[in-house]
Parts: structure tokens; sequence; C-alpha cells
């Protein structure tokens, strides 16, 4: 993070007077703080270009393939892709710095999990899971699941299993690009791309027909999270008041 090539982002100037309660445990907007760093406005531009490329390869590919796409596949499918135009020098960069700052100077001390963007994940490793369009690894991801489904039932369904790299990285700029630019505020909710534990096995649960509730404080209070407390074979990644630095959430179980 120290003596950057090029200056992505920069540090508030301002603070907003409105703010969210402290109680709040699952906000994921927060009174801006003159610390919180921002995409700084120079490279909108290369931000927002990059998120459209990224969505364009996602419609292309499609929305489960995009899940476990490599970060040299989807500079191939950009370049070779009609409608698609190749990611430029200035959004590689920017993509790299992304993934390779640490976050750790905005409040975020998750562990990085992956050291190289061009980290591939084994087709052979992983499994699709019928009607939720997601992937999970073969092995301990897997059966956790399918115990669960068993223990709980069918209400409880898959809402995010295997991301790549690409695929959080896309999550990580749609969520800065939703809290106006703020990357402190987005690592709050979602990890920035080198550090998350869904490409290693962890997934995320939801009780079927709760759509985006799923990801809120409505979840937590679910019969389906309730049973979930009680699984001993289950435990939840990022309890209250964690040391990673992010919000509750009690829908996202570890595997690792």
């Amino acid at each position: 993070m120290q003596n950057l090539r090029r200056e992505f982002i920069k540090k508030s100037s301002f603070v907003i007077l409105t703010s969210v309660s402290s109680t709040d445990l699952f906000a994921t907007t927060r009174k801006i703080k003159k610390n919180d760093l921002f995409i700084a406005k120079k490279d909108y531009k290369v931000f927002h270009s990059i998120r459209n490329k990224l969505k364009l390869v996602q419609n292309y590919i499609g929305y489960g393939n995009f899940n476990v796409i490599s970060f040299d596949t989807m500079l191939y499918i950009a370049k070779r892709a009609p409608k698609i135009e190749p990611f430029t020098k200035d959004e590689i960069a920017f993509l790299e710095f992304i993934f390779y700052y640490n976050p750790s100077v905005h409040g975020f001390f998750g562990n990085r999990i992956n050291n190289n963007i061009t980290e591939k994940i084994n087709k052979k490793s992983i499994k699709k899971i019928p009607y939720t369009g997601h992937y999970l690894f073969k092995g301990k991801s897997e059966k956790t699941y399918y115990e669960m489904k068993k223990d709980i039932g069918d209400s409880l369904t898959l809402t995010s299993g295997i991301r790549s790299i690409v695929k959080q990285t896309k999550l990580f700029l749609d969520k800065i690009n939703r809290v106006n630019g703020n990357i402190t505020i987005a690592a709050k909710s979602i990890a920035p791309p080198a550090y998350t534990y869904h490409s290693i096995g962890d997934f995320d649960v939801g009780k079927k027909g709760l759509g985006y509730a799923n990801f809120t404080s409505k979840f937590a209070r679910t019969q389906e999270f309730q049973q979930i407390i009680r699984l001993k074979y289950v435990d939840v990644r990022y309890t209250i008041n964690n040391k990673d630095g992010v919000r509750y959430e009690p829908w996202h179980i570890t595997t690792i």
C-alpha cells in the first residue's frame, strides 16, 4: 500500500452528518469518517469501464460459469467476444491494485487467501449444485451443505458458493459503486478479491423465498437460522464483533 505507483484511492476530506445506529449489526452504510478510503475521482472512468466489461463477460458466459472463471480467461473473453472490448493497460493496473493492496489500512483484517491474481479453480474439484446456479468444492463443503439440507429441510438453499477472484472482484467493485466509491464501507460487507473464503470452501445459505433479505438481519430471525446455530458441525465465519472487521453474517458458513 505504501509507495503506490498510482494513487487509485484517496482519503475522505469530509464527514456526512447522517449516521447509522451502532446497534445495527447488519448495517452496510455508516458515517463517513475522515480517514475512509475512496476510489480517486480521476480513476472513476476506469472504474466504471471495468465494471461494465465484467458485466458483459458475465452475460456472455453465464452467471454460473462466471462464478468460477479465472482472470486470464476473463481477459481472453473480453478480447475475443463480440461487443466486449479488451481490458486496457490502465484497467488491468487498477484490477491488479484492487487485488494486491493491503486492506488493513482501512480496517479489514482478514487473512489473504489468494496470493496471485491469475490463480485458477480446479474444475475437477468442484460440483454445480442443482437449482442454485452455484458451485461447491467436492468434499467438506458439499458434504456440509447436504447435511444441513437433511437436518434443516428443503427450505434451506445455497445463496452463494464458490467465488473466483474475478467474481469476487465484480462483487467488490459493484459494492464500492453502491456506496459512492467508499472502499472502507464496501469492505465491511464484501471482502476484497484476495481475501474471500468463498474461493476455498466457504458458502452462504438462506431461506427459500426470502430473496435479498437473506443477506440482512431478517435471515437471523428465520427458523432456518435458529436450526443452524444448533448444528454442532456448523460454524458461522463472521460472528458479532469478529476480528476481521466484517459485519455480522449469520448466513456465511465456514468449512476451513
